[in-house]
């Protein structure tokens, strides 16, 4: 999920000292039911509201299911960075504070986005300094487990732009950097990968440019309405073992095939939306379903690459459950779990950051698996 120039303006007048008593209430062009008075009919099938989190939890982000089958959930408060970042834990459909991110020590915030249970049973996560520094402050951070709870946290690599996803594979961690560009190519964004048996050896410092032997493949962010040049965002990969992500900004949504060495066979274009935030692959169906931030919709796309919307609305505080600026998707049998971000920015649906802060949730056809 994803910070773009605007959410500066935004972090301006929230860090003003108002921002508590103006942004954290429901706008009064909210209708009673927690609609906005413009057209908001839902298309496709309906979400329910399944958490409505207080101020502190004030912009949920990324969702990674742990081995016990509980869901941690970041909240980077990008919304609201007068409160810490925090991740929080949900199970049996309660959810309260799971653990306190280290702050970035030239930033002074912590900024924890996706994240991912890795093989050796510790919790990683894209730390997104973006918002506060531009300068490669970026990290992947991991938290050490032990019995299921969190213990301490430290830094495996540093040297992104705007981490983003984060995504195991077998040994390997995917992670995406939605800015990863130079003055000469402004409009790029990248996917990289690490081995585990690389991150225990050692800090990983990243060389910046396109040369850094940990990229896998580079994107180009093209032309759209929105003039975003966020790139590649979300990540998973299917039954196959093809890995999916797709641009911020322009929507377009790629398809890479890899070696056997674990290096970049093929990169194509698979299917083209309006944005492409986070995603999640059933992998007994290898359909994809993806958070159409830009239009407040979650699209499915077909193992052919044929694109369908699950669920769609107009503007809306996120009240009644409705989707308000989905960043995240997480498949848990047949639930589809839904992180409104609710940071809007150019031409997008969602119009306001407010009050309440929301989790969704859609119900779709049975899973024999949990994922992610």
């Amino acid at each position: 999920m994803r910070y773009t120039f605007l959410h500066a303006l935004l972090i301006v007048g929230l860090t003003t000292g108002c921002q508590s008593n103006q942004n954290d209430k429901t706008n009064e062009s909210i209708s009673a039911d927690g609609t906005a008075d413009s057209s908001v009919q839902a298309t496709g099938s309906k979400p329910t509201l399944l958490h409505s989190l207080p101020v502190q939890y004030n912009t949920p982000d990324g969702m990674a299911l742990a081995p016990d089958s509980s869901i941690i959930v970041s909240a980077p408060n990008f919304g609201n960075p007068s409160y810490p970042a925090a991740l929080l834990r949900m199970a049996n459909d309660t959810i309260g504070f799971f653990f306190a991110p280290p702050k970035h020590p030239d930033t002074k915030h912590a900024a924890p986005m996706d994240l991912a249970y890795g093989p050796d049973g510790n919790l990683y996560y894209a730390d997104n300094q973006w918002q506060y520094n531009k300068e490669r402050k970026s990290r992947l951070m991991r938290i050490r487990m032990q019995n299921g709870k969190p213990t301490t946290a430290e830094m495996v690599v540093e040297g992104f732009r705007l981490a983003n996803a984060v995504l195991w594979k077998g040994d390997t961690v995917y992670v995406s950097d939605s800015q990863w560009d130079t003055p000469e190519k402004p409009r790029e964004s990248a996917v990289l990968r690490f081995s585990l048996a690389e991150l225990n050896r050692a800090l990983v410092k990243l060389q910046p440019g396109f040369t850094d032997p940990h990229i896998l493949a580079t994107f180009t962010t093209q032309d759209n309405p929105s003039a975003l040049d966020n790139g590649v965002d979300g990540l998973d990969y299917d039954s196959k073992g093809n890995l999916y992500t797709g641009g911020f900004g322009d929507g377009i949504l790629y398809k890479m095939t890899l070696k056997a060495d674990g290096t970049l066979g093929q990169k194509t274009q698979f299917a083209k939306l309006d944005c492409v935030d986070g995603l999640i692959v059933d992998r007994t169906t290898d359909r994809l379903y993806v958070c159409d931030s830009k239009n407040n919709a979650i699209r499915i796309i077909s193992p052919d690459g044929k694109v369908s919307t699950l669920s769609e609305n107009g503007d809306t505080n996120g009240s009644n459950g409705l989707l308000d600026q989905p960043a995240e998707v997480l498949l848990q049998g047949n639930r589809l779990f839904i992180a409104n971000y609710d940071i809007p920015d150019k031409a997008f649906k969602n119009q306001r950051f407010d009050a309440p802060h929301t989790l969704s949730v859609i119900e779709v056809r049975p899973h024999s698996v949990a994922q992610r």
